[in-house]
C-alpha cells in the first residue's frame, strides 16, 4: 500500500515538475545538432527525407540511450553504496568499470569475432569478479571509515586500469581502451545502443528487490534477523550493477561519477531508503547525463566534447561540495 507521504499535492507536484524536467531535456537533445531538424518531418510522408532520417535513426536514438545509461548507472551507483555501506562509492570507482573493460579488452585480443552479447556476458562476468573482488579487500580491512573505503576501491581500480594499460600497450590498443573508458554517445544511432535496454530491465528488476537491499544495506546481521539470505542478497546486488556497468560500457563506454553523485543528492532530499529514492535517482540520473551531453555539444559547436569528459568536469566538482559538507556537518 503506498503510504501516505506519497499522497500529498506536494509529492504529486514534485513528480510531475520531474517528469516535465526530464521531458523538456529530451526535446532539447533531440532538437541538438549540426542538422536542422524540424518538428514536422515527423509526420512526413517522404520516406528519403534526410531531415526525418537523421531525427528518427540518430537523435532518437541518442536520447533513449543517454535516459537508458543515466538511470542505470545511477541506480547501480545506490546499489553499491548499499551493499558497501559507503556514500563514497560507485562502479567506476571500485574497480567494476575497470574490470568491464579490462573483459571487452580481453575480447578484442582473442576472440574479436564474437558477437556484441557474447562480448557483453565476458565484460559482465569481468565486471562481477572486479566488484566481488572489491568487497573481499574490504571485507579484510579493518579500520573502513568513510574515507578508507572509497580509497581501497580507487587503489584497486587503479590496479586493474594499469594492467589493462599494459596488455593494451603491448596489442597496440591504447585507442580502443581509451574509447571504452570514456562515455561517448556520437557514436550511437539506431541499432547500435539496443543492449542498454537490458540494463533498464535489469534495473527494474532491483526495483522490485528495493526494500531487501534497504535492508541488506543494514549490515549482515540485521538481514539474517530478518530472515533474509544476506549473501544471496549481496549477489544479487552485484550481478545487477555487473550487467548494467557491461552494458553502459559496451555500448557507450564509461560515465564516471553519475552513479556517485545523483545517489548522494536524492539522499539528502529523501533519505536513505532504497525504496522511496530508487525511482528519485534513476530520474536524476538520467537528467544529469542528458544535461552534460548537452553541454558537451553545445560547448564547441559544432564539434563535441564526450559526456564522460563533461560528467567529470561536473562530477568532481559536485563530490568536492559533498565532501565539504559531510565535513561541516561532522565539525
Amino acid at each position: 500500500m503506498p503510504s501516505r507521504a506519497s499522497k500529498t499535492p506536494a509529492f504529486v507536484a514534485a513528480w510531475s515538475g520531474a517528469l516535465v524536467a526530464l521531458f523538456a531535456l529530451a526535446l532539447w537533445s533531440l532538437s541538438v545538432g549540426v542538422s536542422d531538424v524540424s518538428w514536422n518531418t515527423l509526420w512526413s510522408s517522404n520516406e528519403d527525407d534526410m531531415v526525418a532520417q537523421v531525427l528518427l535513426y540518430s537523435r532518437v536514438p541518442r536520447t533513449l540511450a543517454l535516459i537508458l545509461a543515466g538511470s542505470s548507472m545511477a541506480v547501480a551507483g545506490l546499489l553499491m553504496q548499499m551493499l558497501a555501506r559507503n556514500h563514497f562509492v560507485e562502479p567506476s570507482t571500485v574497480g567494476t568499470v575497470e574490470s568491464a573493460t579490462l573483459g571487452m579488452l580481453m575480447m578484442a585480443l582473442w576472440a574479436p569475432d564474437w558477437s556484441v552479447w557474447a562480448k557483453m556476458g565476458v565484460s559482465a562476468l569481468m565486471a562481477l569478479a572486479g566488484t566481488a573482488l572489491f568487497l573481499a579487500v574490504l571485507s579484510r580491512v579493518k579500520l573502513r571509515s568513510a574515507w578508507i573505503v572509497p580509497l581501497v576501491g580507487l587503489v584497486l581500480a587503479g590496479v586493474i586500469d594499469a594492467g589493462a594499460m599494459f596488455f593494451a600497450y603491448q596489442h597496440d590498443l591504447i585507442q580502443s581502451l581509451r574509447a571504452w573508458s570514456n562515455g561517448d554517445f556520437s557514436v550511437v544511432i539506431d541499432g547500435r545502443y539496443e543492449m542498454l535496454w537490458l540494463s533498464l530491465g535489469v534495473t527494474l528488476l532491483a526495483c522490485l528487490a528495493a526494500d531487501r537491499f534497504t535492508v541488506a544495506g543494514l549490515g549482515e546481521s540485521f538481514a539474517t534477523n530478518l530472515g533474509l539470505n544476506y549473501k544471496r542478497l549481496v549477489w544479487q546486488g552485484l550481478v545487477v550493477v555487473a550487467v548494467v556497468t557491461a552494458c553502459v560500457v559496451v555500448t557507450v563506454g564509461s560515465i564516471p561519477f553519475v552513479g556517485l553523485i545523483v545517489p548522494n543528492v536524492v539522499r539528502l532530499i529523501v533519505g536513505d531508503n532504497v525504496r522511496r529514492s530508487v525511482l528519485w535517482v534513476a530520474i536524476a540520473g538520467a537528467g544529469l547525463t542528458l544535461l552534460c551531453d548537452l553541454v558537451g555539444r553545445l560547448v564547441i559547436a559544432p564539434y563535441e566534447i564526450p559526456v564522460g569528459t563533461v560528467m567529470g568536469v561536473v562530477g568532481s566538482a559536485l563530490f568536492l561540495v559533498l565532501i565539504v559538507r559531510r565535513r561541516q556537518r561532522a565539525g
